[in-house]
């Protein structure tokens, strides 16, 4: 028990710093002194002891343009790494992301259609809320096309899954195609990227994440159970078909989520969960949080790169992530060949 809390403490302190650090890095330099006591400024009680000493250039920066956008970046960092987490755990493969089962591409053509077709139903949420409403569909069908009786065969829900998305990846590319002037947007967006988002999209996202996750982790002993077979967990009392309804519908949850408001953003649901089951093990009791933990450290600094790298100019952090996830993947492959499962 001690060896879980000393690694979630290490990981939530190191995030901590993450979120002051890249707090100060920008096309304006603020000092992370300066950062650390506009915090400071914002929490009650004791928020009346720090004389301030800044511009409201500088708190604005800080309080609305930068922190949404790293709290935004920690919580889809977060909810990717439990969901990629999830979907290995439940599928017992490595290889298996948040986006399997066809929700990235659910949430693409929402978002597309929005762009092509000039849609501003609900203002600047437009884009995110149809991409929401995009992958809750899609995991809607594929649900429905690959329950067999009331059960969920994994193997059915994988092949319903790539047929979605291969069937909605055939409409986003007819979109594209007829996109004109609008495809630069199109493709900034399937890339992945967190600009221009503020405290509304983050309180967009915020309650599904954490209802999933909360979800997704009381189950996570039975998650455990699950890596032995479904045999020996329906033998071990485990209801394993309602099981996998709940993970899948949890997952799909927070994936939507954070999709929808960050675009499609690869690897941070392959990568974190992989690398953290070989530094912590398989224990999802201590796996999903450090997994969620890691995965916001990760897509936050990522993100900074990204806007920060050529600046004033952003890369989408999508660009960022493969570049860094492919390699280091690929070295873990090689130098790791104990199993994982």
């Amino acid at each position: 028990m001690f060896h879980w809390k000393l690694i979630i403490t290490y990981l939530t302190v190191i995030l901590g710093l993450t979120v002051v650090l890249t707090t100060t890095l920008g096309a304006a330099h603020i000092s992370s002194f300066v950062v650390l006591k506009i915090l400071i400024t914002r929490l009650p009680l004791i928020n009346n002891l720090i004389i301030p000493s800044w511009s409201i250039g500088e708190a604005t920066i800080i309080l609305e343009i930068r922190l949404p956008r790293i709290i935004l970046g920690v919580l889809v960092g977060a909810a990717l790494g439990v969901a990629g987490t999830t979907m290995q755990g439940l599928f017992k493969n490595p290889m298996a992301d948040p986006y399997i089962i066809g929700i990235s591409s659910g949430a693409a053509l929402g978002a597309i259609s929005t762009i092509v077709f000039g849609l501003s139903i609900f203002g600047m949420y437009t884009i995110p809320l149809m991409a929401f409403m995009g992958a809750a569909a899609a995991i809607f069908l594929v649900y429905n096309i690959a329950s067999v009786r009331g059960k969920l065969p994994v193997s059915t829900l994988l092949l319903a899954g790539i047929a979605m998305t291969l069937f909605l990846s055939a409409i986003i590319s007819l979109l594209m195609y007829t996109a004109g002037e609008k495809l630069h947007g199109i493709v900034f967006w399937l890339m992945g990227g967190l600009w221009g988002r503020n405290w509304n999209h983050v309180m967009m996202a915020f309650p599904f994440i954490l209802l999933g996750t909360t979800v997704i982790y009381i189950f996570a002993r039975d998650l455990n159970v699950m890596l032995l077979g479904e045999e020996p967990a329906q033998h071990l009392g485990i209801e394993v078909e309602t099981l996998k309804k709940i993970m899948i519908l949890s997952t799909s949850l927070i994936t939507a989520a954070a999709v929808s408001v960050s675009g499609i953003i690869g690897f941070v649901g392959l990568i974190i969960p992989h690398v953290m089951r070989i530094l912590v093990g398989p224990d999802h009791r201590i796996l999903l949080p450090s997994s969620a933990l890691v995965g916001g450290i990760f897509l936050v600094w990522t993100d900074t790169l990204a806007r920060t790298i050529i600046a004033p100019t952003e890369i989408p952090v999508g660009i960022i992530t493969a570049l860094f996830g492919a390699p280091f993947f690929i070295y873990l492959l090689r130098t790791r060949k104990r199993a994982m499962f």
